[in-house]
């Protein structure tokens, strides 16, 4: 498991290219005992999960952030299976709307945060501000931000700052008991492509292909640029960015579950432990209930 949290882990300070991530790997493991193998780091992170709740300082906060089609709805699905729903919280974060835009863009992500003793998912989320925006810059007038009348005016200096933002945001949550995972599954852009047409082929996929996408596979360059910039400028010794090859859905499932696990397992989660007056108020209350 520890093979496979440092081989993705995004390790900061240090050059970083998407280049240099296979985007098929898969390691020793073989895809006929993904099930068996999942359900085995499942059964791990839900006893974990179960401390994480009793302990009580701490939330853990996933981030998935990927191409369209690389996976991330089924990913999430396969990998909190079996996990007690009532502590996780998922938040598919759409175009914002119109009272999000009267906001700061990190806004409604706060308000999405998880409780302590929970594990809330952000699938897409606050990066995307840094990335869809990045790629179309237009977008950016919708914010109405100070000083920002025109495309123009989105320069080097307003990337650098908005990465600031982010970086003090995940700072300020990780300082306050907020434990952050960010996860890019990385696709390849023939898989993407295969995916597309399988979705198109399959009556029952049709509803998840848009044309939209095509628009944006267009500039799947652009993206790669952007994904590369982000990661680099926010991945952050507390809050690390794993890149996960996606082009094997069954490879990305026990990554992601090996790395939520030993994450988690990093915590050193306690069950609380009673003073003695209320141990000795529960043998008490055990005498009273067998005597009845």
């Amino acid at each position: 498991m520890k093979d496979i949290v440092n081989k993705f882990k995004v390790t900061s300070g240090e050059k970083f290219s998407l280049k240099d991530y296979d985007t098929a790997y898969s390691a020793d493991f073989k895809k006929e005992d993904t099930d068996e193998t999942l359900a085995g780091l499942i059964k791990q992170t839900a006893a974990l999960q179960s401390a994480l709740y009793a302990d009580n300082h701490y939330a853990l906060l996933i981030i998935f952030q990927a191409m369209d089609a690389a996976g991330k709805d089924g990913a999430i699905a396969h990998t909190l299976s079996g996990l007690n729903p009532q502590g996780c919280e998922v938040y598919s974060f759409k175009q914002p709307s119109v009272e999000e835009l009267d906001h700061d863009f990190l806004w409604r992500h706060y308000k999405a945060l998880p409780e302590f003793g929970r594990i809330g998912v952000h699938n897409r989320s606050h990066y995307e501000n840094v990335l869809i925006t990045k790629v179309h810059p237009e977008l950016l007038l919708k914010e109405q931000l100070p000083g920002i009348t025109s495309i123009k005016d989105v320069d080097k200096k307003f990337w650098e700052h908005r990465y600031k933002s982010i970086r003090s945001f995940e700072e300020h949550l990780a300082n306050n008991g907020t434990v952050i995972i960010k996860f890019f599954l990385h696709l390849s852009k023939d898989e993407q492509k295969e995916r597309f047409l399988a979705r198109i082929d399959d009556p029952e996929k049709n509803w998840k292909f848009s044309a939209a996408d095509i628009k944006e596979r267009q500039c799947w360059d652009d993206y790669m640029k952007a994904y590369e910039k982000a990661i680099k400028k926010t991945s952050t010794e507390k809050c690390p960015w794993y890149v996960l090859p996606a082009d094997k859905k069954w490879f990305t499932r026990i990554a992601i579950s090996s790395i939520i696990l030993d994450t988690l397992k990093g915590l050193n989660l306690k069950y609380p432990v009673l003073p003695a007056a209320e141990k000795e108020k529960l043998e008490e209350a055990k005498r009273q209930l067998l005597q009845s």
